[in-house]
């Protein structure tokens, strides 16, 4: 085996040529011994043919030499004895040479007889022999065989007779005929060989070329080479599997690209959020870090300003627990571990408490605030804790943002494709060039006013998560001391709008407990996200 194994090509293309080389040539042994018995058969055939019409031969003639041997007597008396002219006739040497030498070309045994019964009866004196002693011709070859025996009947005489012929080891042309056959079906054979190994070798190589390309280019995307891709060219690939094969393999190449670019994206994003979370983590410890020194020396003897430190002291730790809770909402949200309860609510209710929850906070700060539902119901598949997280955020950003005796307002709507919730507000404004970045983790403007600095900069992010997970969009216009108008359209269905994507689940049980539990971020109005 570890010697056949050596002498199998290693390479696709040997193989490839030597099993289309072998399936060849099997084929052809096949169809040559099936052709070569098919011939042996028919040659046989006829050879018994021929044989048969030689005995026939052979039997006409020894009636005729028997008629005119045996004029006045019959050729086989009512005694069953041949007439002994017809047998010195017959035994005559130039007589044995017609029959075996020209008539048969075989070796001739005739037998004089009568049928008695249907049965043959040999007459005395009546076997004869003639043995072959002519040459054989072109083509020629004697072979070890007997014929049939033939029994010719002859009538018309005194006495009716019958004479049996069996010719034996006769001349013929099946040998040569076979070795030709033979010889020729070889010469075809070698001749196919040859075209198939050459069409063998043209047609792998036609096959292992684009393989081999698209092995380079695999290999160069190991190596780190993204951009590369193989030609899709219809000439170069020939066949259709092969040219769908490349259209494949340069977009799964474009998807590796894209992929990777995501992923030194969030890369890049995760330093940053890193950093971010830093520093935000920095000023309320560094607070706290010096009221305790503060405590800790004469301000701490004074009731009034233990007091004054104290409740800064807590107010920090407020900011620190709401901005580790915003974190891990975001995070979850961004990794997918948050799965949407999905309901066919009145869209209506799920806004009107989250606007309830943020009234109280609307009128310490002395601003109007208002809702506007439509008359019937708004019935969509949507969450309605989610949902109503996004409201309230975005509502909490309107009133930290808008002044003392400002306006904020709240509208439910159908929209093309589904509903819209749009929240307005008379506030300051965003300035045009912070307008497509209020949406990303941490980003705080600073020319808007004072107020804008003071957040974290996660209550839109989360805003955008929760809104993209439904499948919908959220927009913003806003010009500065003009207040902003932020739209949300959500589809009828998400599970349409995303594909069925299985992290939104069908139905309306819940899916994870901690969905409910921690849907409502912890809201201090005066740090409103």
């Amino acid at each position: 085996m570890g010697r056949l194994r050596r002498l199998v090509p290693r390479t696709f293309q040997g193989r490839l040529t030597l099993a289309f080389v072998a399936i060849l040539a099997l084929t052809l042994s096949l169809v040559t011994v099936g052709v070569l018995d098919r011939l042996g058969d028919y040659f046989d055939q006829q050879q018994r043919e021929d044989l048969t019409a030689r005995s026939l031969g052979v039997a006409q003639y020894v009636a005729l030499v028997a008629e005119s041997a045996s004029t006045v007597r019959p050729v086989v008396g009512t005694d069953n004895v041949v007439d002994p002219g017809v047998v010195v006739q017959l035994t005559r040497s130039t007589q044995q040479r017609i029959l075996a030498d020209r008539l048969a070309k075989a070796d001739v045994l005739i037998r004089l007889g009568t049928l008695t019964g249907g049965t043959f009866m040999e007459a005395s004196g009546g076997e004869f022999r003639a043995l072959l002693q002519a040459g054989a011709l072109v083509g020629q070859t004697r072979e070890p065989i007997t014929s049939d025996t033939i029994y010719y009947t002859v009538n018309g005489t005194l006495v009716p007779y019958v004479v049996e012929v069996t010719l034996s080891n006769p001349y013929t042309y099946r040998a040569t005929a076979l070795a030709t056959t033979t010889g020729l079906l070889a010469v075809i054979g070698l001749i196919a060989l040859a075209v198939s190994i050459s069409a063998g070798a043209t047609l792998a190589r036609r096959i292992t070329v684009p393989i081999r390309r698209l092995t380079e280019a695999s290999r160069g995307l190991a190596e780190g080479d993204l951009a590369r891709r193989v030609p899709d060219d219809p000439g170069q690939w020939g066949s259709t599997e092969l040219i769908e094969l490349a259209t494949q393999f340069n977009t799964m190449a474009d998807r590796v690209q894209e992929s990777v670019e995501i992923i030194r994206h969030d890369r890049d994003r995760s330093r940053d959020f890193l950093a971010d979370v830093s520093h935000e983590l920095r000023t309320p410890i560094a607070a706290l870090r010096t009221f305790n020194e503060l405590l800790r020396e004469r301000a701490g003897e004074d009731p009034t300003a233990r007091t004054e430190f104290l409740e800064a002291s807590g107010v920090q730790l407020e900011r620190l627990d709401w901005l580790a809770q915003n974190l891990l909402e975001l995070s979850r949200l961004d990794s997918g571990l948050v799965l949407l309860d999905l309901r066919p609510d009145d869209l209506r209710s799920t806004v009107e408490q989250a606007v309830e929850q943020a009234e109280p906070a609307a009128r310490r700060r002395g601003i109007d605030l208002a809702v506007h539902l439509p008359e019937h119901p708004l019935r969509i598949q949507h969450d309605p804790v989610r949902i109503g997280q996004v409201v309230a955020n975005l509502v909490g950003n309107a009133i930290k943002f808008t002044p003392r005796g400002g306006h904020i307002g709240v509208a439910v709507g159908p929209a093309p494709e589904g509903v819209k919730i749009v929240v307005t507000d008379t506030g300051v404004g965003i300035d045009a060039a912070e307008l497509p970045h209020i949406f990303e983790r941490f980003y705080r403007g600073t020319r808007a006013s004072e107020a804008r600095g003071s957040g974290s900069g996660l209550g839109l992010a989360i805003v955008r998560s929760i809104v993209e997970m439904h499948g919908g969009t959220v927009g913003v216009e806003s010009r500065l001391n003009a207040g902003s108008t932020f739209t949300v359209l959500l589809p009828r269905d998400p599970r349409r709008a995303n594909g069925t994507n299985p992290g939104h689940p069908v139905g309306g049980d819940p899916i994870m407990a901690e969905t409910s539990s921690s849907a409502t971020l912890k809201m201090n109005p005066d740090t409103a996200p």
